[in-house]
Parts: C-alpha cells; sequence; structure tokens
C-alpha cells in the first residue's frame, strides 16, 4: 500500500496507464497488475479518505450531486448522453475506458467506480 500522498500518485497515475493500455482485456498478463495496484490505491484511499461505500454508479451519482452536474455534462466520458442516461438508469453498466475517464474527471481512483467485493470468507460465511 502506498505510504503516503506521493506514492499514492504514483500508483494512480501508473494504474491509469496500464488501464489505458490494457483496458479490459483480462488475458493480458499485466491485468492482475492492475487489479493488485486496485487493491492497493482502494486500501489508502479506505485508510485516508471518506468514501461512501457504494456501486460505481452510485458514486457516480454521488460525485455528480456533489458537483452540480447533470447527466448532459458528462456525454465526453460517455461518448453520448443517450449512453450516459443508460449507464445512470441501469441499463448498462461502466466499461474500464468510462471509469477511466470518471476517475480523471473527478480526481478519484478508478477503484471509486468498481463494486466492492465481499472477501470469500464471508461470502462462505453467508451461505452456512
Amino acid at each position: 500500500m502506498p505510504r503516503n500522498e506521493k506514492e499514492y500518485d504514483a500508483a494512480v497515475a501508473e494504474l491509469n496507464r496500464l488501464l489505458d493500455e490494457v483496458g479490459d482485456n483480462t488475458k493480458d498478463a499485466r491485468y492482475r497488475l492492475i487489479e493488485t495496484l486496485s487493491a492497493l490505491v482502494e486500501a489508502y484511499d479506505d485508510q485516508h479518505y471518506e468514501v461512501p461505500d457504494v456501486l460505481g454508479v452510485e458514486m457516480l451519482r454521488y460525485l455528480m450531486e456533489e458537483h452540480n452536474l447533470v447527466q448532459a455534462d458528462l456525454a465526453a466520458e460517455f461518448g453520448s448522453q443517450s449512453v450516459a442516461s443508460e449507464i445512470l438508469n441501469g441499463k448498462r453498466e461502466l466499461n474500464i475506458k468510462q471509469i477511466c475517464k470518471l476517475a480523471e474527471r473527478f480526481h478519484v481512483a478508478p477503484a471509486a467506480f468498481l463494486p466492492r467485493v465481499e472477501p470469500a470468507s464471508q461470502r462462505a460465511g453467508k451461505k452456512r
């Protein structure tokens, strides 16, 4: 995990660079590095910043409200206003490129737009 803000910024920059190069290609060997960096950045975020525990689209709505934005304001990040509408209405999920653009716009880690994954040990306990 990054130990300070400088290391955190470097980790986020590297994560963004990898996401630009690899995208959502899970077969690329660097994809595991993306997952690891995302986890480290998220751990730092959890320790140093108060981020609501929400899913990607809920985080987007939260940030839109905080920045007084409307759907049309995000057309550039999504390619069109209709795509923004589909995402905000739950008809389409955020993809890696959109997550990267949103992270850059709102100056947050891309992990902020990913759903929180419950550890396997906690999931196993719930099945009993």
